[in-house]
Formats: C-alpha cells, sequence, structure tokens
C-alpha cells in the first residue's frame, strides 16, 4: 500500500494520446511547465525559467511536479485568467486537500479521467487517479 502515498518521482510525463485529444479541442500554444524532453509545445517554460513567474498567453497546458507546489500552479493558473490566459491543468485528483477547495472546486471546469493514466510510456498505470481543470477568463457580459 505504500506505493499509493509516495513516489520516487514528481514529474509525469504527460501520455501523447491525451494531450493529442486536448491539443484538438483546445489548440495549446504553451507549454508553462516542462523539460526539453516532455514538451508537449513548440514554445515552452522549463524549471530553469519558472513558469510560475514568466508571463503566460494564449491557451497553456500545465503539467506541473506533483509535489507540494501544485497550489501555486493551480493559483497561477487562476490568476492568469484575469489576463484572458485559458489553462488547462493535469493534476491527481485529490479532493480531500486544501487546494483543491481553494483553487479548484467553484473555480474552473473540472473533469475526472476514468482509470489511471500512464504516463511517460510507463507500462504501469500511475498509483493515483487524475483529473484536468480548465481554468477559462470569464467572458463580459453585454449590456
Amino acid at each position: 500500500m505504500n506505493v499509493h502515498f509516495s513516489s520516487q518521482t514528481c514529474i509525469w510525463s504527460t501520455p501523447d494520446w491525451l494531450f493529442i485529444e486536448l491539443s484538438k479541442e483546445f489548440r495549446f500554444n504553451l507549454d508553462v511547465c516542462a523539460s526539453p524532453d516532455n514538451a508537449k509545445c513548440e514554445r515552452y517554460y522549463t524549471a530553469e525559467d519558472d513558469g510560475l513567474l514568466m508571463p503566460w498567453d494564449g491557451v497553456c497546458w500545465c503539467n506541473p511536479p506533483y509535489g507540494n507546489r501544485i497550489a501555486d500552479w493551480l493559483n497561477k493558473s487562476l490568476l492568469e485568467t484575469g489576463n484572458g490566459v485559458t489553462t488547462v491543468v493535469l493534476i491527481p485528483s485529490r479532493t480531500d486537500t486544501k487546494w483543491f477547495h481553494e483553487y479548484v472546486l467553484g473555480r474552473c471546469e473540472i473533469r475526472f479521467i476514468k482509470g489511471r493514466l500512464k504516463f511517460g510510456g510507463s507500462k504501469n498505470p500511475a498509483p493515483f487517479p487524475s483529473m484536468l481543470c480548465i481554468y477559462k477568463p470569464l467572458s463580459k457580459s453585454k449590456s
């Protein structure tokens, strides 16, 4: 059971099939949290760039490290909606966490992923369920 509560890494490379399907819908232009070997967009920010400090634009993809900074990535995604940015974030489905209640529930569209994802070409599925958080700018009502 310990495998369900720990991990040897906090970086989980997005499954290609999932990104391809989502890209058809969202047409991403920036991967805000990537490395040169796992970037999903032509434009991307690496850990050295620190996507949390960089400006985001257009429609962003975010698969952040699954550690104690998930809340920071969700907060940044929420804040960037004020700049007209749409961000799709892939994270573990942890509905019991503080960050879920502060930055996800009631603040974005949530899509739970059926089953467990196989990250980075792994033969085994992840020991946790996943979800997508879709942050979109609020549309201004016409008066």
